[in-house]
């Protein structure tokens, strides 16, 4: 059957309609799966606890360095964890090490350790002006022979610089923030539950030991556990939340 001359000039023009009909779908279609694909990307590092994962790795790795600076150095060191508070989502965990000048032990009952600093730090301010003043009397007084009172102060003195601790920086241990959506909390083996909020140490002794100890980081649903050796210094790296021990 022959065409009519109509029909053959309307079907070129049909087809190109047609593909460019094809090439917006495509396009659409494209910016689609782009949008669906960056989705993915950040759902899926939510899920799987890429970050805490991460995280665990580096601290189980300035955990074992500050277990070996202690053991070579003769200091007794510890790792300082600063927590936010459970309710807050904005700040993040932070952790430094700090090493005193000499080998010093530790109290047995964290617990009440943890208390006493909190309180040192709110009275810190108010000690200033009344040290200032201490410094001052004995200045004046420093022409005459001291006296047993002030023998015995400055031997106090002298111990507990011994056992005040600095901030210790390296290439491999330094001050670190973990990200703002891991949790992390500290369990110790002086510690009757862990931490999740405030102060928490984790010591480090020359003698060549450290404390038994665990460390949860937690990004949403998933948590990864790093188990401290106390013998050795070594870190393992569970996924998932470990119970805290017996004592």
């Amino acid at each position: 059957m022959t065409a009519l001359p109509g029909q053959n000039r309307r079907r070129p023009r049909n087809r190109r309609a047609e593909r460019g009909l094809t090439l917006i779908e495509l396009s659409v279609a494209l910016a689609i799966v782009a949008v669906l694909f960056a989705s993915v990307a950040l759902g899926v590092g939510a899920i799987t606890g890429s970050k805490a994962r991460a995280s665990a790795g580096e601290l189980g790795g300035v955990i074992r360095s500050l277990y070996d600076t202690a053991a070579l150095t003769g200091k007794t060191c510890r790792l300082v964890f600063l927590l936010p508070a459970e309710k807050d989502e904005q700040s993040a965990t932070r952790y430094w090490a700090e090493c005193a000048k000499g080998n010093i032990t530790t109290r047995r009952d964290r617990d009440e350790v943890l208390r006493d600093d909190t309180r040192a730090a709110e009275d810190e301010a108010k000690n200033k002006g009344r040290s200032s003043r201490d410094s001052f009397s004995r200045s004046s007084s420093s022409d005459s022979e001291p006296t047993l009172q002030e023998l015995m102060a400055r031997e106090k003195d002298r111990v507990e610089a011994q056992a005040t601790f600095s901030q210790y920086t390296s290439e491999e241990i330094a001050p670190r923030d973990l990200p703002g959506n891991v949790r992390l909390a500290i369990w110790t083996q002086h510690q009757r539950e862990a931490v999740k909020s405030g102060r928490a140490y984790l010591y480090f002794f020359p003698q060549g030991f450290t404390e038994k100890a665990q460390v949860v980081l937690r990004q949403g649903n998933n948590a990864w556990t790093i188990v401290v050796a106390p013998l050795t210094g070594k870190t393992k790296v569970v996924g998932e939340a470990l119970e805290v021990p017996d004592r």
